[in-house]
């Protein structure tokens, strides 16, 4: 988005604080701009390979679990969308080498299938992480009280 002012998620905000200011978004927006929640989530966050991954998938979903055991939605919908992200940039990796999925200021398409193997493991793990945190059902139930009291759905 090339307007900023308009972008839903604010660095100078402290969301733990100010949780009523959090959108829930589409994906993994916000997620490299939420703190505290960036700050306690990002130095976990790992892909490089398949045991990586599960070490970090397992960290960050401990962290979903303990927000939730504090009913803090916030920081259970930031864990979920870094386990969605470990998913997302583990498949890119895999689908292109280096994870450039396009080349110079005509964002040329490169070739799918260059990229490395093993990031399929990793992805694999990430997404199965992820899909437990979805389905989880207080997650579920937070999520739908969120959109409910907050009116964003997205």
């Amino acid at each position: 988005m090339s307007d900023l002012t308009n972008y839903a998620w604010k660095n100078h905000i402290n969301y733990r604080q100010n949780p009523h200011a959090y959108k829930i978004g589409k994906g993994e927006q916000g997620v490299l701009i939420c703190e505290p929640y960036k700050s306690e989530i990002l130095p976990l966050w790992r892909f490089k390979t398949p045991v990586i991954a599960r070490q970090s998938s397992q960290a960050i979903y401990q962290l979903f679990l303990n927000y939730l055991a504090n009913d803090d939605f916030v920081g259970a919908d930031m864990a979920r969308k870094y386990l969605q992200m470990g998913f997302t940039r583990a498949r890119r990796y895999t689908n292109y080498a280096g994870g450039k999925k396009y080349q110079g200021p005509q964002k040329k398409p490169l070739p799918k299938g260059t990229g490395d193997p093993i990031k399929a493991k990793s992805a694999e793990i990430f997404y199965k992480k992820w899909q437990m945190a979805e389905q989880h059902q207080t997650y579920q139930s937070l999520k739908k009280q969120w959109q409910q009291w907050h009116g964003n759905k997205k």
